[in-house]
């Protein structure tokens, strides 16, 4: 049986570019309608010859009141302009159950339309195929990353998508100059409001930040949260390149002990008001300084000013176990050490972290070269997680790409805990990757 189908698409306006003429886009749409009693309006709708032509388009009611009517009658709506198009069993059933036919004119305007529905109505036709309304969302701000192509139309894009997406009070576009010190993607505003400091909620955490002077990439969530779960609430991280706390904050929320550094001072900024307002300020020290630098003083800062030891639900279930054990005896509450030792660093830097590798020569030794070092409280060694990029798309050239540059970067075979993670593809020819691996004893005690 053919399919009816309603024309619900907006009327075409691609002389637009610049301003959105939103007054433009109104259609007005003749369809055949049935006056029916309210109370039989379930009977009309279950009816199998009628089913076929009653209006099932989003947005739009089948049944409506009829206004011009004063017995409280509804007007059922077809798909169809005129009696003629029925079957010969649908006006059967609709005389048999007393329906009067009439006309009545479907109103529609721009608020009805999708975003895509809109631009697809004003963009060139050569551009319809990616017509951009796919974007990444950080708190109130729709980021966009618009190709070439389409930049002469990107205050029209800009509008539109603020005008559909009621959360969205900022529509900005990435440039494609990206700031070569912090790394972080310069912007243009294309609709809304210049507000830039957004609160975004992720992995049960709050996050504020400034999103036009900092490094954010709300499609790494899942990320973030992959590597955290790795951790062990007693581990302590060294997050080298930490940015506002995507990794650090969920961590300490798990128990973790963070030290967390950032170059970016508005990075360092944001990061420390973000460990006050997610309450683990007695479980992250923040700092701003070179990664190099945070990556050699790191063990030693742990171990002459240690975390305390770590008193979550683990140690609780501990003090549960021996009260049963002994109802008895008093309660001797397990006791564990400080925390001097780093188990993890994160190194959450794609574009050069791997630069950073040579850094951990020799972090185990005295720092004179003569004493005893830190490594004497190290019964392994951390683990690293370190971000890369490559161009090699196959999984096995791309893994022995990263071992390549990782090996040649601290000047020996990693073997132990090695394990690679595919991130996401960020180009045609361009893959993000985690490698992990135990940092190898004799890289750490090089002298």
């Amino acid at each position: 049986m053919q399919q009816l189908a309603m024309d619900m698409s907006p009327p075409i306006h691609r002389w637009m570019k610049d301003d959105l003429d939103r007054s433009v886009f109104q259609k007005s749409i003749m369809v055949l309608a049935a006056r029916i009693p309210a109370q039989k309006t379930t009977t009309f709708l279950k009816s199998d010859v009628l089913r076929r032509y009653i209006v099932d388009v989003p947005k739009i009611r089948s049944v409506v009141w009829d206004p011009s009517d004063m017995q409280g009658r509804r007007l059922l709506l077809f798909k169809v302009a005129t009696e003629a198009a029925l079957s010969s069993e649908a006006r059967i059933f609709l005389t048999e159950h007393s329906a009067e036919l009439v006309d009545h004119t479907i109103h529609l305007n721009y608020d009805y339309w999708t975003a895509d529905d809109i631009l697809q109505a004003v963009l060139p036709e050569e551009l319809l195929d990616g017509s951009p309304t796919g974007f990444s969302i950080t708190g109130h701000i729709a980021h966009l990353n618009l190709n070439k192509e389409y930049l002469p139309y990107k205050k029209i894009i800009g509008k539109v998508i603020l005008d559909k997406n009621p959360a969205i009070k900022t529509v900005v576009n990435k440039i494609d100059s990206i700031d070569t010190k912090f790394r972080f993607f310069k912007m243009e505003l294309l609709a809304g409001e210049p507000n830039f400091i957004v609160e975004h909620h992720e992995s049960n955490c709050r996050f504020t930040f400034d999103f036009s002077k900092v490094y954010w990439n709300s499609r790494l969530h899942t990320e973030h949260d992959r590597l955290v779960q790795l951790f062990k609430p007693e581990d302590v991280v060294a997050d080298v390149f930490a940015g506002v706390g995507p990794f650090a904050i969920p961590a300490a929320k798990k128990g973790c002990a963070v030290l967390a550094n950032d170059l970016n001072p508005d990075s360092a900024y944001f990061l420390s008001t973000n460990i006050v307002k997610n309450n683990v300020v007695d479980l992250v020290r923040a700092s701003c300084e070179d990664g190099r630098d945070f990556i050699r003083n790191a063990v030693f800062n742990v171990m002459e000013n240690p975390f305390p030891p770590y008193s979550g639900p683990k140690l609780s279930r501990l003090k549960e176990k021996q009260s049963r054990r002994d109802q008895q005896a008093p309660l001797q509450t397990p006791t564990l050490p400080p925390r001097k030792v780093i188990t993890r660093f994160v190194m959450n830097l794609p574009d050069s972290a791997l630069d950073f590798l040579d850094a951990f020569r020799g972090i185990m030794v005295s720092r004179d070269g003569t004493g005893e070092g830190p490594g004497r409280l190290y019964d392994a060694m951390p683990m690293i997680h370190c971000y890369c990029f490559t161009r090699e798309l196959e999984p096995v050239k791309a893994e022995a790409d990263i071992r390549l540059r990782v090996e040649a970067k601290i000047g020996h075979k990693i073997e132990e805990d090695v394990d690679l993670h595919l991130v996401r593809s960020v180009a045609p020819n361009k893959d993000m990757y985690c490698i992990s691996f135990r940092l190898p004893r004799s890289v750490a005690f090089a002298r």
